[in-house]
């Protein structure tokens, strides 16, 4: 998946406001939930998303959450009972 771009400015903005465990509240937690939501439903993963903003899977995962995000299933094999197939 291709990212755009960002300036400086925004990068050093989002840093910034995403200081390592540092609370995010207000109106920087509602446009960061929006900002998650967008790029979370436009495919990228929560892994991803938490290297993007410096923030933990698990910050990264509530965010969504609370946004009302559907999550997806964590894809990959699934070691769930082999179907035992009729020939």
């Amino acid at each position: 998946m291709r990212r755009p771009e960002r300036t400086s400015h925004e990068e050093a903005r989002v840093a910034e406001t995403l200081k390592k465990g540092s609370r995010v509240t207000g109106a920087a937690r509602d446009k960061l939930a929006a900002d998650l939501k967008k790029k979370y439903d436009a495919g990228a993963s929560i892994r991803a998303l938490a290297e993007e903003t410096g923030r933990s899977y698990g910050f990264v995962h509530r965010m969504l959450s609370e946004s009302g995000v559907q999550l997806r299933g964590r894809g990959g094999a699934t070691r769930g009972k082999k179907t035992q197939q009729s020939s």
